[in-house]
């Protein structure tokens, strides 16, 4: 029997995660992560484009990564009844902003970080200005690339697509990761209060997630109530993982991260343990993981795949 990816849950996730004994996480993650990394491979061949643009997407594009938002959608997508092959191109699409953003947040202008997914970042590699340019071609490639799907789909398929184009849209725009992104700037230095906070990473992390979630159960045409549970779902999952983001650049091995730790500290960035402690903030994330577990009730075993990404997401050391 392969082992499980995760070790256990807390003892305060125990009774809500008995029903996964049979459900093992790390060979549902590997094998999404090998599909989509296909799919992607497919969508942005290594050849091509001028003046090395295109090795520049690829250069962060495969840089390895857990795909855990295209796996967020391939899993939504499957417990409302769909098939996850189906939300490949929305999979594929997702990756592309969140690499988009990752780019365009380690720029000497954001972050200024030389190490993502360990190895050096875009900028370091291929210099600022095409950084700059390969970010944005992998914006502007996701939209294209869901557009072109819509269309080669029958005329009845088509506002599905519409759909998690919009979703996409909202969730990386002015409204979503750019304003959270806006927000985590502003707010270096000084100190937020937590709902100040919470909707900050709202906005900054857990927007895409969430979308990744709706772009998944609209594909598997998920019913009003089914729709609503997952986005409760998406959102709690969404701060959970911000939450365990913190506590792991405080705490973490950055040879396992990929990236170095100690810099939001350094950095004067809010986060979870600065405003409540270390111990608090893993209280918290148990709590949202238990929310978004019990956000899930209306399901059936199909959504066992979201059960067990919900615990992975605070129980990850990268």
């Amino acid at each position: 029997m392969q082992p499980r990816h995760r070790t256990g849950p807390p003892p305060q996730l125990r009774n809500e995660t008995t029903a996964l004994t049979s459900f093992h996480l790390k060979s549902y993650l590997e094998r999404w992560r090998r599909e989509v990394n296909q799919a992607l491979r497919r969508s942005l061949p290594a050849d091509g484009g001028s003046d090395g643009i295109i090795a520049a997407m690829n250069h962060s594009l495969h840089a390895g990564g857990k795909r855990l938002r295209p796996i967020l959608c391939i899993a939504a997508c499957e417990s409302v009844g769909g098939r996850g092959e189906d939300s490949l191109p929305a999979c594929c699409a997702l990756e592309m902003v969140h690499t988009y953003s990752l780019i365009h947040d380690d720029l000497p202008a954001m972050d200024d970080d030389r190490l993502r997914r360990g190895r050096p970042t875009c900028h370091v590699v291929f210099g600022e200005a095409t950084a700059i340019l390969a970010g944005d071609a992998l914006l502007t490639k996701a939209f294209g690339l869901l557009a072109d799907h819509a269309l080669s789909q029958p005329p009845e398929k088509q506002p599905i697509w519409l759909r998690t184009i919009r979703h996409l849209a909202r969730a990386a725009g002015c409204r979503g990761m750019i304003e959270g992104q806006m927000q985590d700037i502003h707010s270096e230095g000084r100190r937020l209060k937590m709902e100040q906070l919470e909707r900050l990473h709202r906005l900054k992390t857990g927007a895409l997630i969430r979308a990744a979630v709706s772009m998944g159960a609209e594909i598997g045409m998920a019913t009003r109530q089914e729709f609503v549970a997952l986005n409760t779902y998406a959102e709690k999952v969404g701060l959970a993982f911000q939450v365990q983001d913190d506590i792991l650049n405080i705490e973490g091995d950055p040879g396992k991260l990929g990236k170095n730790v100690g810099t939001d500290l350094e950095r004067g960035k809010n986060t979870y343990p600065a405003l409540i402690g270390l111990e608090a903030a893993k209280a918290r994330a148990v709590d949202l993981v238990t929310e978004a577990l019990r956000a899930l009730s209306i399901f059936d075993t199909k959504t066992a795949p979201l059960r067990a990404i919900a615990e992975y997401v605070i129980a990850r050391n990268c």
